[in-house]
């Protein structure tokens, strides 16, 4: 049967009526990649798998909430949509409210957004404010300003961006056949960690799977509230998609831990950028940074012994590297010029 996008795949299992007319971009169905040579990488016995979420249509696990929640929006009448962020949601905003026909306002911390993401919501036509805040203060000034301007707030506050999202724990389950033991991936504003145990709970509670994973979520060190038990004012990381002081579903995170018997940790930018690369150059994958602070907390983990064996681990990859592609240029080396002859450029590459 053709892709029809999340919506139509799994409308029996999100809060929409059945009138509700679907703004797609054909999102999810991404894939889940098994990653045996990662596995022995980072010292694991059991199957490991990726979920490769910048195969979305913007580039990141943002578009299963977007059309879930702007959907709902165009069935309300709604003409308008807002939104803070730190990137990958301002994109997916942008381009969903382009395909639905509404305005779509933005407000971003000036200076900490990859170029890769504002130059996506620049050209789906995005109302762009750069505040001279951080991302907490830009969704606090959301908040009021959508109330008194009667416009529609799709970051992951809006309820309906959570049941979208989960939508990626049934395509794990449904492709494994079962549920995980272990769910890794990163955590900022943690409607993803929360998102996604709602999913593998409902699936679990409908007899659909035996079981549901141990959740464990990951932050950068340098914003990582969840971890230090309370909210970082100035938080800082090379993560920009993770770099949030007070997350928005930081209950939602901390329920996910406890009731799976996970756990939140953090890693630090090195820790980050390694594993980064060794994603790329094991798996073949370009994961934004973010993305790889679940690779890196799980080799953290891995490194402690606390992964039984045999064990089925998955690890969901955030966004795709093209998001963010100066953290790479930053710390890559140039490559080496030569001139253009075939010997000379045989003694460059040392064949």
């Amino acid at each position: 049967m053709k892709w029809q996008g999340v919506i139509e795949k799994f409308r029996p299992h999100l809060p929409l009526g059945s009138d509700v007319k679907a703004v797609t971009l054909l999102e999810g169905d991404t894939p889940l990649l098994p990653a045996p040579r990662l596995a022995q990488a980072v010292g694991l016995s059991g199957d490991l798998y990726l979920k490769v979420e910048g195969a979305n249509p913007t580039g990141s696990f943002k578009d299963r909430g977007m059309t879930v929640a702007i959907s709902q929006a165009a069935a309300e009448g709604s003409r308008a949509i807002i939104c803070a962020s730190t990137g990958n949601t301002s994109a997916s905003a942008a381009a969903y409210a382009a395909q639905a026909g509404m305005e779509a306002y933005v407000l971003i911390p000036k200076g900490k957004i990859a170029l890769g993401k504002l130059s996506q919501a620049l050209l789906h036509g995005a109302r762009i404010v750069a505040i001279e805040g951080n991302f907490d203060q830009a969704l606090e000034m959301v908040s009021a300003i959508a109330q008194q301007h009667a416009l529609t707030i799709v970051n992951s506050i809006n309820p309906y961006r959570l049941h979208g999202q989960k939508t990626a724990a049934f395509e794990i389950c449904d492709t494994l056949g079962r549920a995980p033991d272990y769910h890794f991936l990163p955590v900022g504003n943690a409607g993803n960690i929360t998102a996604y145990w709602m999913g593998y709970c409902l699936y679990h509670e409908a007899g659909i799977t035996s079981g549901t994973p141990r959740m464990m979520g990951f932050q950068a060190s340098g914003a990582a509230p969840l971890v230090q038990g309370r909210p970082v004012r100035n938080p800082e990381t090379l993560a920009t998609a993770i770099r949030i002081g007070n997350p928005a579903s930081w209950n939602g995170a901390e329920a996910a831990r406890d009731e799976s018997g996970g756990m939140i940790g953090c890693v630090t930018d090195e820790e980050i950028l390694a594993a980064q690369r060794l994603l790329a150059t094991s798996e073949g994958v370009f994961a934004e940074p973010a993305s790889a602070a679940a690779v890196a907390g799980l080799q953290k983990v891995c490194g402690t012994d606390q992964i039984p064996v045999p064990s089925v681990i998955v690890c969901t990859l955030t966004g795709h590297g093209l998001k963010d592609p100066s953290a790479i240029t930053d710390v890559c080396p140039e490559p080496v010029s030569a001139p253009a002859n075939i010997d000379a450029v045989r003694k460059v590459l040392k064949l």
